[in-house]
Protein backbone atom coordinates (compact mmCIF):
# COMPACT_ATOMS: atom_id res chain seq x y z
CA UNK A 1 0.00 0.00 0.00
CA UNK A 2 2.66 2.16 0.69
CA UNK A 3 4.48 1.92 -2.50
CA UNK A 4 1.34 2.01 -4.12
CA UNK A 5 1.02 5.89 -2.31
CA UNK A 6 4.19 6.64 -3.47
CA UNK A 7 3.93 5.64 -7.15
CA UNK A 8 0.46 7.37 -7.54
CA UNK A 9 1.74 10.43 -6.04
CA UNK A 10 4.86 10.54 -8.01
CA UNK A 11 2.53 10.23 -11.04
CA UNK A 12 0.71 13.19 -9.84
CA UNK A 13 3.35 15.64 -9.97
CA UNK A 14 3.89 14.46 -13.73
CA UNK A 15 0.83 15.37 -14.35
CA UNK A 16 1.68 19.31 -12.96
CA UNK A 17 4.75 19.50 -14.81
CA UNK A 18 3.79 17.96 -17.99
CA UNK A 19 0.17 19.93 -17.50
CA UNK A 20 1.94 23.26 -17.17
CA UNK A 21 5.21 22.55 -19.97
CA UNK A 22 3.34 20.48 -22.27
CA UNK A 23 -0.62 20.45 -22.44
CA UNK A 24 0.26 24.90 -21.61
CA UNK A 25 -2.48 24.61 -18.62
CA UNK A 26 -2.44 27.53 -16.20
CA UNK A 27 -0.75 26.16 -13.26
CA UNK A 28 -4.40 26.50 -11.77
CA UNK A 29 -5.69 23.97 -13.85
CA UNK A 30 -2.21 21.14 -13.25
CA UNK A 31 -3.03 21.40 -9.63
CA UNK A 32 -6.23 20.96 -9.32
CA UNK A 33 -6.44 18.28 -11.85
CA UNK A 34 -3.23 16.45 -10.58
CA UNK A 35 -4.69 16.50 -6.86
CA UNK A 36 -7.94 15.35 -7.77
CA UNK A 37 -6.07 12.39 -9.60
CA UNK A 38 -4.08 11.51 -6.46
CA UNK A 39 -7.56 11.81 -4.35
CA UNK A 40 -9.70 9.58 -6.14
CA UNK A 41 -6.93 7.03 -6.60
CA UNK A 42 -5.65 7.22 -3.06
CA UNK A 43 -9.41 5.80 -2.23
CA UNK A 44 -10.70 9.75 -0.40
CA UNK A 45 -14.29 9.73 -0.79
CA UNK A 46 -16.07 12.43 -2.94
CA UNK A 47 -17.22 14.33 0.39
CA UNK A 48 -13.53 14.12 1.85
CA UNK A 49 -12.15 15.45 -1.29
CA UNK A 50 -13.71 18.53 -1.59
CA UNK A 51 -13.19 18.90 2.40
CA UNK A 52 -9.56 18.41 1.66
CA UNK A 53 -9.37 20.62 -1.06
CA UNK A 54 -11.18 23.55 0.33
CA UNK A 55 -9.24 23.33 3.56
CA UNK A 56 -5.76 23.42 2.15
CA UNK A 57 -6.64 26.62 -0.09
CA UNK A 58 -8.41 28.10 3.13
CA UNK A 59 -4.97 27.01 5.31
CA UNK A 60 -2.83 28.56 2.81
CA UNK A 61 -4.36 31.43 1.57
CA UNK A 62 -5.57 32.45 5.04
CA UNK A 63 -1.75 32.87 5.92
CA UNK A 64 -0.65 34.18 2.73
CA UNK A 65 -3.20 36.92 0.70
CA UNK A 66 -3.07 39.97 2.55
CA UNK A 67 0.79 39.68 2.93
CA UNK A 68 0.66 38.95 -1.16
CA UNK A 69 -1.56 41.85 -1.80
CA UNK A 70 -0.20 44.61 1.08
CA UNK A 71 3.73 43.30 0.01
CA UNK A 72 2.97 44.11 -3.25
CA UNK A 73 1.28 47.16 -3.19
CA UNK A 74 4.57 47.65 -0.74
CA UNK A 75 6.79 47.04 -3.85
CA UNK A 76 4.94 48.87 -6.35
CA UNK A 77 5.75 51.44 -4.11
CA UNK A 78 8.75 51.42 -3.88
CA UNK A 79 9.08 50.52 -7.41
CA UNK A 80 7.25 53.67 -8.98
CA UNK A 81 8.56 56.22 -6.95
CA UNK A 82 12.22 55.35 -7.69
CA UNK A 83 12.53 54.32 -3.49
CA UNK A 84 13.90 51.21 -5.28
CA UNK A 85 15.93 52.44 -7.22
CA UNK A 86 17.37 54.59 -4.77
CA UNK A 87 18.26 51.75 -2.19
CA UNK A 88 19.89 49.74 -5.33
CA UNK A 89 21.93 52.75 -6.39
CA UNK A 90 23.01 53.09 -2.64
CA UNK A 91 24.20 48.98 -2.99
CA UNK A 92 25.46 49.19 -6.22
CA UNK A 93 28.06 52.20 -5.25
CA UNK A 94 28.93 50.87 -2.29
CA UNK A 95 29.12 47.53 -2.69
CA UNK A 96 30.11 47.55 -6.31
CA UNK A 97 28.77 44.99 -9.01
CA UNK A 98 31.18 41.92 -8.05
CA UNK A 99 29.86 42.32 -4.28
CA UNK A 100 25.87 42.48 -4.90
CA UNK A 101 25.30 39.08 -4.56
CA UNK A 102 27.06 39.01 -0.69
CA UNK A 103 25.26 42.49 0.14
CA UNK A 104 21.22 40.57 -1.04
CA UNK A 105 22.46 37.45 1.16
CA UNK A 106 23.01 39.77 3.97
CA UNK A 107 19.94 41.69 3.23
CA UNK A 108 18.09 38.42 2.86
CA UNK A 109 19.40 36.50 6.41
CA UNK A 110 19.11 40.17 8.66
CA UNK A 111 15.56 40.56 7.30
CA UNK A 112 14.69 37.04 7.20
CA UNK A 113 15.31 36.29 11.33
CA UNK A 114 12.08 38.53 12.60
CA UNK A 115 9.76 38.07 9.80
CA UNK A 116 8.20 35.03 7.95
CA UNK A 117 9.76 33.40 4.29
CA UNK A 118 6.51 35.43 2.41
CA UNK A 119 7.08 38.47 4.34
CA UNK A 120 10.92 38.85 3.30
CA UNK A 121 10.15 37.40 -0.47
CA UNK A 122 7.28 40.10 -1.18
CA UNK A 123 10.03 43.32 0.51
CA UNK A 124 12.81 42.29 -1.08
CA UNK A 125 12.26 40.68 -4.61
CA UNK A 126 10.95 44.16 -5.66
CA UNK A 127 14.35 45.45 -4.60
CA UNK A 128 16.68 42.57 -6.19
CA UNK A 129 14.06 43.57 -9.27
CA UNK A 130 15.32 47.85 -9.29
CA UNK A 131 18.80 46.82 -9.06
CA UNK A 132 18.70 44.16 -12.11
CA UNK A 133 17.17 47.18 -13.91
CA UNK A 134 20.22 49.19 -12.77
CA UNK A 135 23.24 46.90 -13.64
CA UNK A 136 21.55 44.74 -16.01
CA UNK A 137 22.56 41.40 -14.41
CA UNK A 138 21.53 38.40 -14.58
CA UNK A 139 17.87 38.37 -11.99
CA UNK A 140 19.25 34.90 -10.88
CA UNK A 141 22.36 36.04 -9.53
CA UNK A 142 20.71 38.66 -7.32
CA UNK A 143 17.84 37.35 -6.24
CA UNK A 144 19.44 33.36 -5.32
CA UNK A 145 20.93 35.01 -2.69
CA UNK A 146 18.06 36.56 -1.45
CA UNK A 147 16.17 33.69 -1.73
CA UNK A 148 19.08 31.78 -0.02
CA UNK A 149 19.49 34.03 3.18
CA UNK A 150 15.43 34.00 3.58
CA UNK A 151 15.01 30.52 3.12
CA UNK A 152 17.97 29.13 5.41
CA UNK A 153 16.64 31.31 8.33
CA UNK A 154 13.02 30.10 7.87
CA UNK A 155 14.12 26.32 7.82
CA UNK A 156 16.73 26.29 10.73
CA UNK A 157 16.30 29.76 12.93
CA UNK A 158 13.74 30.19 15.84
CA UNK A 159 11.63 32.04 16.47
CA UNK A 160 10.76 30.73 12.96
CA UNK A 161 7.62 28.60 13.58
CA UNK A 162 8.77 25.42 12.69
CA UNK A 163 11.84 25.47 14.76
CA UNK A 164 9.74 26.40 17.84
CA UNK A 165 7.66 23.99 17.35
CA UNK A 166 10.07 21.30 17.15
CA UNK A 167 12.12 22.90 19.79
CA UNK A 168 8.98 21.99 22.10
CA UNK A 169 8.44 18.25 20.69
CA UNK A 170 12.48 17.56 21.37
CA UNK A 171 12.52 19.17 24.49
CA UNK A 172 15.56 21.12 23.23
CA UNK A 173 17.09 24.14 24.53
CA UNK A 174 16.38 27.43 22.59
CA UNK A 175 19.18 29.49 23.02
CA UNK A 176 21.64 26.71 21.86
CA UNK A 177 19.09 25.96 19.29
CA UNK A 178 19.86 29.74 18.22
CA UNK A 179 23.47 29.91 18.62
CA UNK A 180 23.99 26.35 17.13
CA UNK A 181 21.71 27.01 13.82
CA UNK A 182 23.22 30.84 13.41
CA UNK A 183 26.85 28.88 13.42
CA UNK A 184 25.34 26.60 10.81
CA UNK A 185 22.76 28.88 8.47
CA UNK A 186 25.49 31.52 7.47
CA UNK A 187 27.82 29.73 6.10
CA UNK A 188 25.69 27.01 4.26
CA UNK A 189 23.65 30.80 2.90
CA UNK A 190 26.90 31.54 1.58
CA UNK A 191 27.19 28.07 -0.74
CA UNK A 192 23.59 27.96 -1.27
CA UNK A 193 23.34 31.76 -1.82
CA UNK A 194 26.50 33.47 -3.20
CA UNK A 195 28.58 30.80 -4.86
CA UNK A 196 25.66 29.14 -6.56
CA UNK A 197 24.47 32.09 -7.76
CA UNK A 198 28.09 32.76 -9.60
CA UNK A 199 27.80 29.47 -10.88
CA UNK A 200 23.79 29.06 -12.28
CA UNK A 201 23.60 32.53 -13.75
CA UNK A 202 25.80 31.52 -16.41
CA UNK A 203 23.86 28.46 -17.01
CA UNK A 204 20.28 29.59 -16.86
CA UNK A 205 19.27 32.63 -18.87
CA UNK A 206 15.54 33.45 -17.79
CA UNK A 207 13.87 34.30 -21.22
CA UNK A 208 10.54 36.17 -19.63
CA UNK A 209 10.60 39.27 -17.93
CA UNK A 210 9.07 39.87 -13.80
CA UNK A 211 5.84 40.95 -14.61
CA UNK A 212 4.31 41.37 -11.02
CA UNK A 213 6.69 44.57 -10.61
CA UNK A 214 7.97 46.45 -13.46
CA UNK A 215 10.76 49.51 -12.04
CA UNK A 216 9.90 52.68 -13.92
CA UNK A 217 13.29 54.98 -14.65
CA UNK A 218 13.02 58.69 -12.89
CA UNK A 219 15.41 61.57 -12.67
CA UNK A 220 16.93 62.13 -9.86
CA UNK A 221 14.94 65.44 -8.78
CA UNK A 222 11.59 63.07 -8.30
CA UNK A 223 13.25 60.46 -6.24
CA UNK A 224 12.73 59.95 -2.61
CA UNK A 225 15.69 60.52 -0.34
CA UNK A 226 17.83 57.59 -0.08
CA UNK A 227 17.21 57.54 3.67
CA UNK A 228 13.28 57.82 3.30
CA UNK A 229 13.82 55.19 0.76
CA UNK A 230 15.60 52.61 3.45
CA UNK A 231 13.20 53.64 6.03
CA UNK A 232 9.83 52.55 4.13
CA UNK A 233 11.50 49.01 2.98
CA UNK A 234 13.02 48.71 6.79
CA UNK A 235 9.66 49.63 8.55
CA UNK A 236 8.07 46.34 8.62
CA UNK A 237 10.87 44.38 9.69
CA UNK A 238 11.20 47.24 12.27
CA UNK A 239 7.68 46.13 13.19
CA UNK A 240 7.60 43.09 13.01
CA UNK A 241 10.79 42.93 15.14
CA UNK A 242 8.56 44.17 18.16
CA UNK A 243 7.32 40.67 18.48
CA UNK A 244 10.62 39.02 18.95
CA UNK A 245 11.42 41.96 21.86
CA UNK A 246 7.58 42.36 23.36
CA UNK A 247 7.61 39.52 25.36
CA UNK A 248 10.91 40.25 26.90
CA UNK A 249 10.64 44.00 27.69
CA UNK A 250 9.10 45.27 31.21
CA UNK A 251 5.86 46.24 30.11
CA UNK A 252 2.32 46.23 31.20
CA UNK A 253 0.07 43.40 29.50
CA UNK A 254 -1.72 45.96 27.48
CA UNK A 255 1.13 47.35 25.72
CA UNK A 256 3.02 43.88 25.07
CA UNK A 257 -0.32 43.43 22.96
CA UNK A 258 -0.79 46.64 21.26
CA UNK A 259 3.39 45.42 19.78
CA UNK A 260 2.52 41.91 19.13
CA UNK A 261 -0.50 43.31 17.34
CA UNK A 262 1.38 46.27 15.24
CA UNK A 263 4.22 43.51 14.62
CA UNK A 264 1.66 40.64 13.21
CA UNK A 265 3.17 40.65 9.43
CA UNK A 266 -0.49 41.47 7.97
CA UNK A 267 -0.65 45.29 10.20
CA UNK A 268 2.99 45.91 9.94
CA UNK A 269 2.93 45.68 6.43
CA UNK A 270 -0.49 47.75 6.34
CA UNK A 271 1.09 50.14 8.45
CA UNK A 272 3.83 50.31 6.18
CA UNK A 273 2.05 50.85 2.92
CA UNK A 274 0.52 54.03 4.75
CA UNK A 275 3.47 55.48 5.31
CA UNK A 276 4.44 54.79 1.59
CA UNK A 277 1.26 56.06 0.66
CA UNK A 278 2.69 59.46 2.53
CA UNK A 279 6.17 59.33 2.10
CA UNK A 280 6.60 58.36 -1.27
CA UNK A 281 3.27 59.26 -2.69
CA UNK A 282 2.11 62.42 -1.53
CA UNK A 283 5.62 63.96 -0.59
CA UNK A 284 6.28 63.40 -4.35
CA UNK A 285 3.29 64.53 -5.95
CA UNK A 286 0.82 61.56 -6.09
CA UNK A 287 -2.80 61.99 -5.74
CA UNK A 288 -5.16 59.91 -4.40
CA UNK A 289 -6.48 58.93 -7.96
CA UNK A 290 -2.97 57.95 -8.90
CA UNK A 291 -2.19 56.54 -5.82
CA UNK A 292 -5.19 54.42 -6.43
CA UNK A 293 -4.67 53.35 -10.21
CA UNK A 294 -0.69 51.95 -9.01
CA UNK A 295 -2.97 50.00 -6.17
CA UNK A 296 -5.12 48.84 -8.83
CA UNK A 297 -2.56 47.85 -10.93
CA UNK A 298 -0.52 45.84 -8.62
CA UNK A 299 -3.01 44.03 -7.79
CA UNK A 300 -4.73 42.46 -11.08
CA UNK A 301 -1.59 40.39 -11.73
CA UNK A 302 -2.14 38.74 -8.03
CA UNK A 303 -5.30 36.84 -9.41
CA UNK A 304 -3.27 34.41 -11.15
CA UNK A 305 -0.45 33.52 -8.32
CA UNK A 306 -2.91 33.34 -5.70
CA UNK A 307 -5.04 30.73 -7.86
CA UNK A 308 -2.11 29.05 -8.15
CA UNK A 309 -1.02 28.82 -4.24
CA UNK A 310 -4.60 27.94 -3.13
CA UNK A 311 -4.54 25.06 -5.66
CA UNK A 312 -1.43 24.19 -4.36
CA UNK A 313 -2.45 24.27 -0.69
CA UNK A 314 -4.98 22.06 -1.82
CA UNK A 315 -2.74 19.67 -3.44
CA UNK A 316 -0.92 19.86 -0.18
CA UNK A 317 -3.46 18.67 1.96
CA UNK A 318 -4.87 15.82 -0.24
CA UNK A 319 -1.18 14.17 -0.04
CA UNK A 320 -1.47 14.74 3.55
CA UNK A 321 -5.09 13.22 3.83
CA UNK A 322 -4.87 10.53 1.43
CA UNK A 323 -1.97 8.94 3.89
CA UNK A 324 1.07 9.77 1.51
CA UNK A 325 3.55 11.83 4.63
CA UNK A 326 2.50 9.15 6.70
CA UNK A 327 3.18 5.92 4.23
CA UNK A 328 6.88 8.03 3.62
CA UNK A 329 7.68 8.40 7.52
CA UNK A 330 6.91 4.87 8.23
CA UNK A 331 8.90 3.75 5.15
CA UNK A 332 11.69 5.80 6.67
CA UNK A 333 11.16 4.68 10.62
CA UNK A 334 11.67 1.21 9.59
CA UNK A 335 15.07 1.92 8.75
CA UNK A 336 18.08 1.43 11.62
CA UNK A 337 19.91 5.02 11.23
CA UNK A 338 21.43 7.48 13.77
CA UNK A 339 18.42 9.81 15.00
CA UNK A 340 20.11 12.35 13.32
CA UNK A 341 20.13 10.95 9.73
CA UNK A 342 16.46 9.53 10.33
CA UNK A 343 15.12 12.95 11.63
CA UNK A 344 16.73 14.86 8.20
CA UNK A 345 15.61 12.21 5.70
CA UNK A 346 12.10 11.86 6.97
CA UNK A 347 11.70 15.43 7.45
CA UNK A 348 12.93 15.62 3.57
CA UNK A 349 10.41 12.84 2.21
CA UNK A 350 7.41 14.37 4.10
CA UNK A 351 8.52 18.22 2.53
CA UNK A 352 8.70 16.06 -0.85
CA UNK A 353 5.07 14.94 0.10
CA UNK A 354 3.75 17.77 1.85
CA UNK A 355 5.35 20.75 -0.22
CA UNK A 356 5.14 22.45 3.22
CA UNK A 357 8.47 23.41 5.25
CA UNK A 358 6.82 23.49 8.59
CA UNK A 359 4.52 21.08 8.20
CA UNK A 360 7.47 18.69 6.86
CA UNK A 361 9.65 20.02 10.22
CA UNK A 362 6.72 19.58 13.03
CA UNK A 363 5.37 16.17 11.71
CA UNK A 364 9.12 14.71 11.34
CA UNK A 365 9.86 15.77 14.89
CA UNK A 366 6.39 14.20 16.10
CA UNK A 367 7.42 10.69 14.54
CA UNK A 368 11.09 10.91 15.56
CA UNK A 369 10.33 12.38 19.42
CA UNK A 370 9.30 8.72 20.70
CA UNK A 371 12.71 7.10 18.54
CA UNK A 372 15.10 8.98 20.61
CA UNK A 373 12.70 9.53 23.96
CA UNK A 374 14.90 6.01 25.35
CA UNK A 375 18.29 7.06 24.06
CA UNK A 376 21.54 8.55 25.58
CA UNK A 377 23.81 11.15 23.76
CA UNK A 378 21.54 12.23 21.47
CA UNK A 379 22.06 16.17 20.89
CA UNK A 380 18.57 17.30 21.35
CA UNK A 381 19.50 21.04 19.89
CA UNK A 382 21.40 19.82 16.63
CA UNK A 383 18.44 17.32 15.98
CA UNK A 384 16.40 20.37 15.63
CA UNK A 385 18.53 21.58 13.44
CA UNK A 386 19.04 18.37 10.98
CA UNK A 387 15.22 18.06 11.07
CA UNK A 388 14.62 21.97 9.92
CA UNK A 389 17.70 21.04 7.36
CA UNK A 390 15.44 18.15 5.82
CA UNK A 391 12.27 20.14 5.66
CA UNK A 392 14.36 22.78 2.88
CA UNK A 393 15.00 19.79 0.49
CA UNK A 394 13.64 19.19 -3.07
CA UNK A 395 10.91 22.47 -2.97
CA UNK A 396 8.56 21.42 -6.11
CA UNK A 397 4.78 22.13 -7.78
CA UNK A 398 2.72 21.27 -4.26
CA UNK A 399 5.14 24.21 -2.39
CA UNK A 400 3.77 27.77 -2.30
CA UNK A 401 7.10 29.19 -2.38
CA UNK A 402 8.02 27.37 -5.72
CA UNK A 403 5.28 29.92 -7.49
CA UNK A 404 6.28 32.65 -5.30
CA UNK A 405 9.71 32.73 -6.59
CA UNK A 406 8.45 31.45 -10.18
CA UNK A 407 5.88 34.65 -10.57
CA UNK A 408 7.76 37.14 -8.66
CA UNK A 409 10.99 35.91 -10.58
CA UNK A 410 9.18 35.70 -14.40
CA UNK A 411 10.83 32.19 -14.60
CA UNK A 412 9.16 29.23 -16.45
CA UNK A 413 8.58 26.37 -14.81
CA UNK A 414 11.81 24.43 -15.96
CA UNK A 415 14.24 27.27 -14.79
CA UNK A 416 12.53 27.66 -11.09
CA UNK A 417 13.25 23.91 -10.64
CA UNK A 418 16.97 24.53 -12.21
CA UNK A 419 17.39 27.48 -9.91
CA UNK A 420 14.64 27.69 -6.60
CA UNK A 421 14.78 23.38 -6.32
CA UNK A 422 18.26 22.99 -6.93
CA UNK A 423 19.42 25.97 -4.09
CA UNK A 424 16.77 24.64 -1.42
CA UNK A 425 18.63 21.37 -2.05
CA UNK A 426 21.65 22.29 -1.54
CA UNK A 427 21.11 24.39 1.64
CA UNK A 428 19.58 21.27 3.06
CA UNK A 429 22.33 19.13 2.31
CA UNK A 430 24.51 21.63 3.55
CA UNK A 431 23.32 22.45 6.70
CA UNK A 432 22.83 18.93 7.76
CA UNK A 433 26.36 18.16 6.62
CA UNK A 434 27.62 21.08 8.71
CA UNK A 435 25.21 19.86 11.46
CA UNK A 436 26.90 15.98 11.63
CA UNK A 437 30.74 17.86 11.68
CA UNK A 438 29.11 19.97 14.21
CA UNK A 439 27.79 16.93 16.39
CA UNK A 440 31.46 15.38 16.15
CA UNK A 441 32.95 17.89 18.46
CA UNK A 442 30.10 18.18 20.80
Amino acid sequence: MELYLLGITVVSIIIVILGVSWWKWHAFISLTVAGLFLAIFSGLQMGEIVDAYEAGVGDVLGHLIGILALGTILGKMMSDSGAGMQVADFFTKRFGSNKLPWAMLLSGFIIGIPVFFEVGLVILLPLAISIRKSTKQNILLIGIPILAGLSIVHGLVPPHPGAMTAIGIYGADMGQVLLYSLLIAFPTAVIGGPVFAKWIHKRVVPVGEPELIRVETKTNNELPSTGISFFIILLPVILMGLTVFAPYLPMTGLIEQFFLFIGSPVIALLISVFAAYYFLGYRQGMNRNLLKKLTDECLLPLASIILIIGAGGGFKQILIDSGVGEAIASMAEQISLSPLVLAFLVAGLIRVATGSATVALTTSAGIVSPVVANMTGVNLELLVIVTGAGSLMLSHVNDAGFWLVKEYMGLTVKETFKTWTVMETILAFVAFGFAMILNVFI
